[in-house]
């Protein structure tokens, strides 16, 4: 079942920066970091948009800057978004599944720590009482919000996108290792993208 969002109207941004401080100092995962905890988010009360994506990279753990790599960049072109609006946490709001860099696998990162989500997403979305859209990034995301609603792959659930509108829109993951799906599916840009920014440019 995918989480339910209840929304407080009077939370004040003291209490934002407070759960963000509890989020930064969070070590619930540390046993399983390798290269430690860098907890990676941001998030205010006046947030219309959220973006919930996978989990830092190497480099954004090294920054402290979330989509500070190459994913980032394609990400910020498919919003058609510039860099100011992108990391104003009053217009967006961005929130991994997983906030701390998991690792190297044996083929890419290693998944995004399962603790992260259900600790402190529902927390933060009841500060965000401005929220008006959620976009969802790839299999993890989409898994954990979409629930038994998603498709059989995520290409179909991307295909299906509107099926998830208004609450959510649903995106592939913006990395440079999904260049061969990107091509393999040339309605994604053709078709999704322009709605995506339609969307993004109504809200922001």
């Amino acid at each position: 079942m995918s989480p339910k969002f209840v929304f407080y109207p009077n939370i004040n941004s003291s209490a934002v920066n407070q759960l963000l401080k509890e989020i930064k100092s969070c070590k619930v995962c540390l046993p399983h970091l390798a290269q430690g905890v860098n907890p990676v988010v941001t998030a205010h009360p006046n947030s219309k948009i959220a973006i919930i994506g996978q989990a830092p990279g190497r480099i954004v753990h090294q920054t402290g800057v979330p989509w500070d790599d190459k994913s980032g960049e394609r990400l910020r072109d498919w919003l058609d978004m510039d860099t100011s609006t992108f990391y104003d946490p009053e217009q967006v709001a961005l929130i991994p599944m997983g906030f701390c860099y998991p690792g190297k696998g044996k083929s890419g990162d290693l998944p995004p720590r399962p603790e992260c989500a259900p600790l402190w997403h529902q927390q933060l979305f009841d500060h965000m009482k401005q929220l008006q859209h959620i976009i969802l990034i790839g299999t993890y995301a989409q898994a954990y919000y979409l629930g038994d609603k998603r498709k059989r792959t995520l290409t179909e659930t991307v295909r299906h996108y509107q099926e998830y509108l208004p609450e959510f829109f649903v995106l592939p993951h913006p990395s440079p290792r999904n260049n061969i799906w990107m091509r393999k599916n040339e309605w994604f840009e053709r078709e999704v993208i322009p709605e995506l920014r339609n969307k993004v440019h109504a809200l922001l």
